[in-house]
């Protein structure tokens, strides 16, 4: 498949540093990371991996990579620091720069609008539990088209609006850290609504192609006993459905819409404005059955009072990060949106799939990416119009609450030196590249 688009991933808080550089303010997470006891080894993301200053040698390596794509996501703070209002001329200069240097190499920019780091003025305002969250959203997206539209010819909204609701609003577990419960879910609606505003304000300016990244699971439910069934089916509306259905049929799953704050079925025609391409960040199934005493999530314990319960999958070899590895999952996810919502799904984009190991002779994540990009491709024999595949991660970053324990990259980065070292799967990814993605027809 000629066309089809091969690229990376990262996002701006992983790897950015320089957060008091250049006027940005800051983000819910730099507030949420200082906090003692929220980051499991206690560091932060100043520095991060620098790409702030080294953008130009990481666009070198990706040049050498032979990618079509780069997809990155800008800092909302670092643009406009108090999330609206004054734009901060000297953080888009950031970003023109990288984009150029993208172009310079031939290879595709691709930004993402919002990657979980909500600017703190904004979070103290209401954060996204406050309806005017999305509307700024929306003025943000223009200003960010404005500068770039130029020379970007593909853009993502929101990433994993899902894991923002969850982790961040319900459990806890990531920034802002509030534990709401099923009181999170207007978090949903109005991330829905701003991806929506973004849209609109993107289709304004003359920008097209046009999608989101959306985490998909495959939940599977640990037996067929009544409250197993049930507790999967929670939580598959919950991870799956709960935003890809208002997206991509104007609707929300049965029940949800009554929980939902202001003009819900005005909101819904805005949010589910056609898409050009959907995204879709996989890693690994997950197994769901009835509420236990506590269950482990990312290194958490899930209430004993929700009606579902995370369950060990066994089987499977693990990733360093503990996440099973089972590539037949993406298929399997893939099938089950075109199932779901056939000619209502457009054309896919894996925009994140990676894992975590140790090392730069990474033997393991190379036969994770390959066994995944079979899956793909199976799932492309099968019917799904898949156009492109983004590995999480180029480099080795800061991993939200994890710190620096877990590293995605197909670059190590030494933490002190900040050293970019390719790993054996930076070279194997590159010759795999090299032999394309198999089409339908073969």
């Amino acid at each position: 498949m000629s066309d089809f688009l091969w690229g990376v991933s990262t996002s701006a808080f992983q790897i950015e540093g320089a957060v008091d550089e250049d006027g940005r303010g800051p983000s819910a997470w730099d507030v949420f990371a200082a906090e003692p006891g929220r980051v499991k080894d206690g560091s932060n993301a100043t520095i991060a991996t620098d790409h702030y200053h080294r953008f130009a040698e990481d666009a070198d390596l990706m040049a050498e990579l032979g990618l079509g794509a780069y997809r990155f996501s800008i800092s909302w703070s670092r643009v406009l620091p108090s999330g609206s209002g004054q734009v901060n001329g000297r953080g888009l200069d950031f970003y023109d720069r990288l984009v150029d240097a993208l172009c310079e190499r031939g290879i595709r920019p691709v930004p993402t609008l919002f990657h979980w780091d909500t600017p703190q003025a904004l979070e103290e305002a209401g954060g996204w539990l406050n309806r005017e969250t999305a509307e700024r959203f929306g003025e943000y997206a223009a200003v960010v088209a404005e500068r770039l539209g130029d020379r970007v010819p593909t853009w993502i909204t929101i990433n994993e609006p899902a894991e923002i609701t969850l982790l961040g609003h319900a459990l806890g577990q990531h920034a802002p850290g509030k534990q709401l419960m099923f009181d999170a879910l207007p978090v949903a609606h109005h991330l829905l609504l701003a991806h929506g505003r973004a849209v609109q304000a993107l289709r304004a300016a003359g920008a097209g192609h046009i999608g989101i990244a959306a985490s998909h699971s495959p939940i599977w439910p640990a037996s067929e006993d009544g409250a197993d069934l049930f507790g999967a089916e929670v939580y598959d509306t919950l991870i799956n459905w709960l935003f890809a259905d208002p997206l991509l049929t104007g609707r929300y799953p049965e029940g949800f819409a009554e929980a939902m704050p202001g003009p819900v079925e005005d909101d819904l025609k805005v949010i589910s404005a056609p898409l050009d391409w959907y995204g879709v960040n996989y890693y690994n199934p997950t197994l769901v059955g009835a509420p236990q005493s506590a269950t482990e999530f990312s290194g958490f314990d899930l209430p004993a009072d929700l009606p579902f319960g995370l369950r060990e999958i066994e089987g499977h070899p693990l990733t360093g990060f503990g996440w099973p590895v089972v590539p037949d999952g993406l298929r399997e996810i893939l099938t089950a949106l075109r199932t779901r919502y056939g000619t209502a799904l457009p054309p896919i984009m894996i925009t994140e799939n990676g894992c975590s190991y140790e090392g730069v002779d990474d033997t393991a994540r190379i036969e994770y990416l390959d066994g995944h990009l079979r899956a793909l491709e199976a799932a492309a024999a099968e019917g799904v119009d898949v156009r492109g595949y983004f590995v999480w991660s180029l480099l080795d970053n800061f991993e939200w609450i994890e710190g620096y324990g877990q590293r995605f990259g197909l670059v190590h980065v030494d933490y002190d030196t900040l050293v970019r070292t390719p790993k054996a799967s930076y070279a194997w990814y590159r010759d795999r590249i090299k032999r394309g993605f198999r089409s339908v027809s073969g």
